[in-house]
């Protein structure tokens, strides 16, 4: 079992966004975010809370023109900052599942921490990609954002819509279910000695 302190704070810039990013994966859930897209702090919020993660975000972007570009960096600074609070990943349990409903929605999320990057994302109803949620959000980004931490994290995420009709419902079963995912596979193990992998590695 590791005594290290998870965290990670992470800076990054490019000509389209400036992201701040701090994480504590043994946190209560606590959260400070603000990436001038609103419906995406409430995901963030949402995340943390449901992740028992504590996460403090700062960023800007090009947002006048979408808010591609600052979702996308955002989430590739989150999955980086995951990566780096992990460690070596000796002693955590790899695996979560989680089965979340809001109201009509239904979403599935499953969380393998094994260092190899993957997504599957299946489910969500014809049109949600066009659709704008609060005004600034498209629901492509739900997409984007997954991809953008399985691939800078490390981690097999397998998200399913398995049912619903509201696009805001949709898209935050989605965030919580990969949240509660996350939180099981995060979480330290007493009953594992080292790394959970016949390779010795992940």
């Amino acid at each position: 079992m590791t005594g290290r302190t998870r965290t990670a704070s992470i800076r990054r810039a490019t000509s389209e966004s400036s992201v701040e990013l701090e994480l504590n994966l043994d946190g209560s859930g606590k959260s400070s975010i603000d990436t001038s897209v609103p419906f995406f702090d409430h995901m963030l919020t949402a995340f943390a809370k449901h992740s028992l993660t504590d996460l403090t975000v700062r960023a800007a972007g090009d947002t006048h023109i979408d808010a591609h570009h600052t979702v996308e960096d955002v989430s590739i600074v989150l999955g980086t900052a995951i990566r780096e609070a992990l460690g070596d990943k000796a002693g955590i349990s790899r695996y979560g599942d989680a089965l979340v409903p809001l109201d009509e929605a239904l979403a599935q999320a499953v969380v393998d921490i094994s260092g190899r990057p993957y997504l599957v994302h299946l489910g969500e109803p014809d049109g949600f990609e066009q659709h704008l949620i609060g005004g600034h959000f498209t629901g492509s980004l739900v997409r984007h954002t997954f991809e953008a931490i399985a691939f800078n994290g490390g981690l097999t995420v397998h998200v399913r819509v398995l049912g619903g009709r509201d696009p805001h419902h949709i898209a935050e079963a989605e965030y919580k279910a990969f949240a509660r995912a996350f939180r099981q596979a995060k979480a330290l193990d007493p009953l594992i000695d080292g790394i959970p992998s016949t390779k010795g590695a992940l």
